[in-house]
């Protein structure tokens, strides 16, 4: 038969309709996608317990901390003393570059917490889709189309519906979510590029390790002891959500391209929203509960996707 390639399929005919089998690499993003909710839960964690110790002790001994304890915890999971391998590299250069990124996106954003709000906070750094998705294309080669920046801008829109930046002066400290916006979106895109080389482990424990000594003199110079059990395990728990959630960061950006996952930052606001609630007290309002579900609905449309092109 002219022009038709024929097919052996078990059960089938050589020339009928064959169903196929979702595409891996859309299978893939959808992993990634639920990778990526999962570490922002982390990071939510992070955050919002960098906010409440921030009442009490230093933010560089917060950060130093965090660190300190991520590392810990990798070398444990990892296993490192067994397998120094691990710490091997292809690209040290953007692994260095990577970790200080990392180290600048905390710093940042636990100064700012300490003065604004998770929502003031939140609100800058949902800026940085924009930035990934604008840079992914020519650092990556991962051009994002017209429809996920549509989405994009309506995830944004509910964002600013959330915060109401306008509705009052914006605190000097909102300098320090801006430089952690930038230097996110630059970590994003480090990862996603050192994820087709080197190892998770590899990325996880050069980051925590550099970033960790790199806050050490910081770190002892503003030393100031918690005053019960509970503060010391919030300060350990830092490391905890950095370490796992960054692990889960890692591979979520090894299975799909950056501009796919950058829209799902925007649910995070409902992470925070929860935390705001149960940590601070702080009641949704309806622009709250409004801009949140425009949130959720953009990331969907993203996940609807995604199923489209699984089918």
């Amino acid at each position: 038969m002219s022009g038709q390639k024929k097919i052996k399929v078990p059960g089938g005919s050589a020339t009928g309709p064959v169903e196929t089998a979702a595409s891996p690499a859309s299978q893939a993003s959808l992993a990634a996608i639920g990778l990526i909710l999962l570490a922002c839960l982390c990071f939510s964690g992070l955050d919002a317990t960098a906010k409440y110790l921030s009442q009490s002790l230093p933010p560089l001994q917060i950060v130093w901390m965090r660190f300190v304890v991520h590392v810990v915890l990798a070398l444990i999971i990892f296993q490192a003393c067994k397998t120094p391998s691990l710490f091997k590299t292809k690209r040290l250069l953007l692994q260095i570059v990577r970790a200080f990124c990392l180290l600048a996106t905390t710093t940042g954003n636990f100064l700012a917490v300490q003065h604004l709000q998770l929502a003031e906070t939140m609100s800058i750094m949902f800026a940085a889709p924009f930035v990934v998705t604008a840079l992914a294309g020519p650092m990556l080669g991962e051009w994002a189309g017209i429809r996920r920046w549509a989405a994009i801008l309506v995830g944004f829109i509910g964002v600013l519906i959330v915060t109401q930046p306008g509705s009052g002066e914006m605190h000097w400290a909102a300098i320090y979510a801006v430089a952690a916006l930038f230097f996110y979106a630059l970590y994003a895109l480090l990862t996603r590029k050192l994820a087709a080389t080197d190892s998770s482990a590899s990325m996880l424990l050069i980051s925590a390790a550099v970033a960790a000594i790199a806050m050490t003199p910081a770190g002892f110079s503003v030393w100031v002891t918690p005053s019960n059990w509970f503060d010391w395990g919030l300060l350990l728990s830092t490391g905890v959500y950095g370490c796992v959630g960054h692990l889960i960061f890692i591979q979520a950006h090894r299975l799909a391209p950056a501009p796919v996952l950058a829209p799902f930052i925007y649910v995070q606001i409902v992470w925070m929203v929860t935390l705001g609630y149960f940590v601070f007290n702080d009641v949704p309002t309806v622009s709250t509960i409004i801009g949140a579900s425009i949130v959720v609905a953009s990331g969907l449309y993203i996940l609807y996707r995604e199923q489209l092109k699984a089918s």
